[in-house]
């Protein structure tokens, strides 16, 4: 039952997967909003410039339609007459024919912006398969787009109806009027009848864009299967990952020991923590962390310290500080200076000692950690206005 599960399409589409589908050109689109936006746009242009588009046609068609007998003898004239009126036809429907193009080619952006992808241009034969063929006409898709088609042959079958209904006087009136008039009157119902597919087709396009983006987020959505193949494409295996992860963190692990016979101090907490610091000589910057870490980490700082006869201090509060609020290879924090400094002034003194004889220094009683600094207290930030507290070493 996993695996079935498993297999399901039951995901949304990865980023990944959307990028691909629109790469090959498989973006959501609606032939109905197209249709309603060419639709609205031509009506608005009609609306805007019908009188002047009217006026031209009569024009033209009364100039052209009119009979002279000296250019009717002449076919150089008639040629001339007929071309003059083809260029004035094309000048007035020019703004017209625009606005559909344009509206045509920004129809796209609402709902899928703009693509092109050269993947449909290559010829499929699985489009030529008759059994899928069969198959997508019973589809549940061929049903929508056949209650669309019913729906527009209703809504505006029975808009032109209400149209022609409540036009039918005019209708019969044209007979008795001029050119002119009809003319004239036969373009305000033609343009009362666009105004009416328009309204129908919104109402048409309104349910095709949400199913039209449902039916293509359905499309596209995956399995967990195809979710886990995808991110071992993209982001790689994820144990060949943590191999990898392990791996570096075992080299930056060996890098910081190598430097651990360079120190000048490992300060510890005994069972958890271990700090090795470094005081550049001749050099005005603070002590630098060379390396760090707890439970074995620590044990393997504290056992290289004492193979290469590195001075071990116990200081549970300060190893506990610096591990939380130093950085490997950055100096220390200026709140921790005084602390510090009181331990490395007893392993200077300590190699004094250690070369010259005399007497021997005392390890350090007391060590003060600003308050907050100490991992084992809540968690705050330190306020270094504030007098450090003093804490034992022991």
């Amino acid at each position: 039952m996993a695996e079935e599960s498993d297999l399901e399409k039951t995901e949304s589409a990865s980023p990944r997967r959307l990028e691909k589908a629109r790469e090959s050109g498989d973006v959501p689109r609606s032939t109905e909003f197209s249709t309603f936006f060419i639709l609205l746009a031509g009506t608005i242009a009609i609306w805007l410039i019908g009188d002047s588009l009217v006026k031209n046609l009569q024009a033209g068609m009364s100039q052209t339609l009119s009979f002279a007998r000296i250019k009717e003898l002449n076919s150089a004239e008639i040629f001339l007459s007929y071309q003059t009126f083809l260029i004035d036809l094309g000048i007035t429907f020019f703004p017209l024919l625009g606005i559909i193009f344009l509206a045509a080619v920004g129809a796209p952006l609402f709902i899928g912006g703009w693509t092109f992808s050269a993947e449909k241009l290559i010829p499929s034969f699985e489009k030529l398969n008759p059994i899928q063929g069969i198959s997508n006409i019973f589809s549940i898709n061929s049903l929508v787009e056949l209650l669309k088609a019913i729906l527009k042959t209703v809504f505006i079958g029975f808009a032109s109806w209400l149209l022609v209904s409540s036009q039918l006087d005019s209708i019969h009136s044209l007979l008795s009027k001029s050119i002119q008039e009809s003319s004239g009157q036969q373009g305000y119902i033609i343009l009362w009848c666009l105004t009416f597919m328009v309204v129908s087709l919104s109402v048409i396009s309104m349910i095709d864009v949400p199913y039209q983006i449902y039916r293509y987020t359905d499309k596209l959505k995956m399995s967990r299967q195809e979710l886990r193949d995808e991110s071992k494409e993209t982001e790689g295996n994820p144990e060949i990952k943590a191999k990898i992860r392990a791996q570096q963190r075992e080299m930056s692990r060996r890098r910081m020991m190598s430097k651990v016979p360079s120190a000048d101090v490992v300060i510890t907490n005994p069972t958890h923590y271990s700090v090795a610091l470094q005081y550049p000589d001749n050099s005005n910057k603070a002590p630098i962390i060379l390396a760090k870490g707890q439970g074995e980490v620590a044990l393997k700082i504290r056992e290289l310290a004492k193979e290469n006869n590195i001075e071990i201090v116990e200081v549970p509060p300060l190893a506990r500080a610096l591990y939380k609020h130093a950085e490997l290879d950055q100096e220390i924090p200026s709140a921790l200076f005084t602390a510090v400094a009181q331990v490395l002034a007893y392993v200077f003194q300590l190699r004094i000692y250690q070369k010259q004889g005399g007497t021997q220094p005392q390890k350090p009683t007391q060590i003060a950690i600003p308050a907050g600094m100490d991992i084992l207290e809540a968690p705050s930030s330190p306020d270094l206005n504030k007098q450090p507290r003093v804490m034992s070493p022991a």
